[in-house]
């Protein structure tokens, strides 16, 4: 017998709740919003007043405006000073008709159980639609929208803010002290659409899932500093009289190792045992995350009746309802296209790994400049260390610059292949945008990580560029403080100055626009009225008021189909950066908590405040980013992997402990394991040496304090004679790989076991979801049956019609 399923809120959103991440008031969440007849348009746009009609432009503005006409769509114009706004309203024949396509579409969709209006987001969507694909034909070519836009014959469009519900999100949701409040993800979906809905709700959950990083990365932190002033290594380091190689050429002195004291200190912060143990847990952590978030959006969207929403069935509806005798766009492939895409795109990967080249050629250059012609003595004996930070702060600008580069050169790709739906064009951008992005924010990163300080020689064989400059070495304090110091820098310039920019670009531009339009007229008491409370059947507001809300709009910062994207974007490269190199940075997860407590409350305020409203979407997902989550959370796998036992001092430190050290034999007691590993990780350079003479010049070879020195120590596993390796190096080459191989298939393992013991989609909705399509046959089935039931009561009524027709005439006869 089946069990009857009661209606009810799943579980999965009271957990959100509960947690702090949502807000609905412990109300069960409506499949649909509460709707009000519209006191606005759902489309504007605007064109600038021209005195002459018979200009090209004019006729062209004309001929579109006729057209929406044909369409049955109401222009309403209104002009001030010298712009012109056309005020769109659609038909309800429109919406009753996108309404019973959906009913029976293959798509399982809630809009059909709507009774009364449609929302104003789905009129917003469906006339969005209709106008981007209306075209003119002038001179043969066929002109839509964005053509217009881009000869000027419109300035722009927009859709128009709702003023009582983007005021109640303000006072909900979008202002900087509902910090620590839950976001109201319902009346978000509402008013902005399902797809920023979604958007929000994972950047919600993804920043509560930071917190429990966040405090394990800084207890492996303060691990560190707890222990720093008792460990061995930091002792051997600041206590040692050993003589090091110069670190450039021409002005770069020996100097003592005992210098890099405090480098030693804080590279012990992060490199130490808790750090394998965290790049475990990231790694873990980034599979859990996804894997709850597939089962919150699935939780959401099941309530938003959007579960089995197709994308691509929901364009074609659109199409037939904006021209009901169109033609399907037929799916295509094209080999030639695929590999002339493929060949570019792989010519824009080389042109960034070359970038990379560039910056660390400019590092290289700077060390020895900096070395040679400082004035200041604390920047000519930390050479290396400034010139690191310097190409972390050329880094971040050259991001900077490319972001912009890549977005440019993906549209043009993705237009190249020709795809037949913008659903399909926004996948294949997405993808070659991450890509693009990925390469130009880790490529640098990679090279500090893995080849930095390997690939550089030895005293008496150093690579050089050019046969004139030495490729710069790791820092004295070891290879993960570079790429320490260079995440760091990245993360907070990215961050901070992404942050400020995002909030104060749109506020000085909303201002400055506002200055440059007439001062709005004040709203009349019945209009204001209106707004904030239910409108009734048939209300308007009056010219006036009309007139002042499409100026309002009008000031706003201009949104396009790329506003979300971005966002997405860049909080996805920020997942990147918490997770992919987390093992040489475990504060990274704190400064992304930082910033996305803030990056919330920045987003909804842009979005209901200072820019334009954007188009609400539907959704049911995030789209291609949970595939690229999941190849980001594959890649921390084997990069936190690679760093750890190629980057990190762990598996030389564990060697050493176990083979090389005091402790090797298994005998000596009273004693620390890892006395005397410093001095075992240097080599030693003669000065007899001719190769190493033609290095370093003699003046080089003395110390600060005036003393000249026969020999210096550098950091490698080689022989003194003839800098053939030594057997260590190969044993701890040997472990390094037996770890890395280890590691990733013990990660990869309990990442795995993770993603089954988490179903995608909680048992209730699952039991919701048949309710409902139980529920729905049965409705259909009851239709059926009374449809049945009309046709043959009315069938015996026509005979009896008849039949009292012929009885009639015959008593006539």
């Amino acid at each position: 017998m089946m069990q009857k399923i009661s209606h009810r809120r799943q579980g999965s959103i009271d957990l959100l709740e509960t947690i702090g991440v949502v807000n609905e008031n412990g109300t069960e969440i409506p499949s649909m919003p509460p709707v009000q007849p519209p006191l606005t348009f759902d489309y504007v746009l605007v064109a600038k007043i021209s005195d002459d009609e018979d200009n090209h432009l004019v006729r062209k503005q004309r001929d579109f405006i006729e057209i929406l006409k044909k369409k049955k769509l109401d222009v309403h114009k209104f002009g001030d000073d010298d712009k012109v706004f056309y005020c769109i309203r659609a038909p309800e024949k429109i919406f009753e008709t996108y309404r019973y396509l959906l009913k029976v579409s293959d798509a399982c969709n809630w809009s059909w159980e709507q009774q009364g209006c449609i929302p104003q987001s789905i009129r917003i969507r469906i006339v969005d639609f209709i106008l981007h694909h209306t075209c003119i034909v002038s001179e043969g070519v066929s002109e839509y929208l964005p053509d217009l836009m881009t000869k000027n014959v419109f300035e722009t469009h927009f859709c128009l803010h709702e003023k009582r519900e983007q005021k109640e999100l303000k006072q909900s949701w979008a202002r900087w002290s509902a910090w620590f409040k839950g976001q109201p993800i319902t009346n978000v979906r509402n008013y902005l659409g399902e797809k920023v809905a979604l958007y929000f709700l994972w950047l919600g959950w993804y920043t509560f899932l930071l917190i429990p990083a966040s405090v394990i990365g800084l207890i492996v932190f303060l691990y560190g500093l707890a222990f720093y002033n008792t460990s061995p290594l930091i002792k051997e380091v600041c206590q040692s009289n050993v003589i090091m190689c110069p670190l450039c050429d021409n002005t770069c002195k020996v100097w003592e190792l005992s210098d890099t004291c405090m480098y030693a200190k804080v590279s012990l912060l992060f490199d130490n045992e808790g750090t394998v143990a965290f790049a475990m847990f990231m790694a873990v952590w980034a599979t859990v995350f996804l894997e709850f978030w597939k089962r919150h959006r699935s939780s959401y969207v099941s309530a938003w009746k959007v579960f089995d929403w197709s994308e691509e069935e929901e364009e074609l509806i659109l199409e037939i309802v904006n021209n009901a005798q169109c033609e399907p766009k037929m799916h295509g492939h094209s080999y030639l296209r695929s590999t002339i895409v493929l060949v570019l795109v792989t010519l824009m990967l080389l042109v960034i790994i070359g970038l990379t080249h560039a910056l660390v050629v400019c590092r290289v250059i700077a060390t020895v400049l900096l070395a040679e012609n400082s004035i200041w003595p604390v920047i000519t004996e930390n050479s290396q260390t400034v010139a690191v930070m310097l190409g972390a702060v050329l880094h971040y600008i050259t991001i900077t610059v490319m972001t912009r580069v890549n977005c440019t050169v993906a549209m043009k790709l993705s237009e190249i292949e020709n795809k037949h739906s913008y659903a399909a064009i926004e996948r294949s951008f997405t993808v070659k945008m991450f890509i693009f992005q990925f390469f130009t924010m880790f490529s640098s990163l990679i090279y500090t990580a893995f080849f930095l300080g390997r690939i550089n020689g030895h005293p008496g064989g150093y690579v050089r560029i050019s046969g004139k400059w030495r490729l710069e070495e790791c820092h004295p304090s070891g290879c993960l403080t570079d790429l320490f110091i260079q995440m760091s820098i990245i993360m907070v310039l990215k961050q901070t100055f992404n942050n400020i920019f995002e909030y104060s670009g749109p506020w000085f531009s909303r201002w400055l626009k506002r200055k440059k339009t007439q001062k709005f007229r004040r709203r009349c008491f019945k209009c204001y009225k209106k707004e904030c409370m239910n409108a009734k059947e048939g209300s308007e507001l009056c010219e006036n008021c009309k007139l002042e809300d499409l100026l309002r709009n009008y000031s706003l910062i201009e949104t396009d189909r790329f506003s979300l994207f971005n966002e997405f974007l860049e909080m996805v490269i920020q997942f990147s950066f918490t997770t992919i190199f987390v093992a040489a940075f475990p504060l990274a997860p704190l400064l992304a908590l930082l910033n996305n407590i803030i990056e919330i409350r920045l987003d909804a305020i842009k979005m209901v405040s200072l820019e334009r409203r954007l188009v609400p979407t539907k959704a049911n997902d995030i789209g291609v980013w949970t595939d690229v989550l999941e190849a980001i959370g594959v890649l921390a796998v084997i990069a936190n992997g690679l760093v750890i036992g190629i980057s990190s001092d762990f598996i030389p430190r564990l060697v050493y402990q176990y083979l090389y050290g005091p402790c090797a034999s298994g005998s000596a007691t009273g004693i620390n394991c890892m006395v005397g590993y410093i001095n075992n990780t240097l080599s030693i350079a003669n000065i007899s040496d001719e190769r190493v003479r033609g290095d370093f010049r003699s003046e080089q070879m003395v110390t600060y304090s005036g003393i000249n020195v026969t020999h210096c120590s550098y950091r490698d596993y080689r022989s003194n004679e003839d800098f053939s390796l030594t057997n260590q190096f190969w044993v701890i080459l040997a472990v390094r790989l037996v770890f890395i191989i280890l590691f990733e298939h013990v990660v990869v393992m309990f990442k795995c076991v993770a993603s089954w013991f988490f179903p995608n989609s909680p048992l209730d909705v699952r039991n919701e979801r048949l309710y409902d399509k139980l529920r729905r046959l049965k409705e259909e089935l009851r239709a059926k049956k009374q449809d049945n039931f009309t046709k043959l009561h009315e069938n015996g009524n026509a005979k009896r019609t008849f039949k009292q027709k012929k009885a009639n005439k015959l008593n006539s006869m």
